[in-house]
């Protein structure tokens, strides 16, 4: 009986991966601008200041640079 179960749970334990992703239709929904992790321009600047805050470092994302802003 207990191995009746455990196989029981294990197929389904399985079977709730199955549907990871996105289909087709959904990409859609998925593509509108508001989506975007960049929607949001007040978001990115105060995510930008505390990054930089905490690194210590001038340039960031896409600019050479480093250290502990001491210069």
């Amino acid at each position: 009986m207990k191995r009746k179960i455990s196989i029981v749970l294990l197929t389904l334990a399985m079977a709730g991966c199955s549907s990871l992703g996105v289909e087709p239709w959904e990409r859609g929904q998925l593509a509108r601008a508001d989506m975007a992790l960049d929607h949001e321009k007040l978001d990115m600047a105060l995510d930008d200041h505390i990054y930089f805050s905490k690194e210590g470092s001038s340039g960031g994302r896409s600019f050479a640079g480093g250290g502990c802003g001491c210069n």
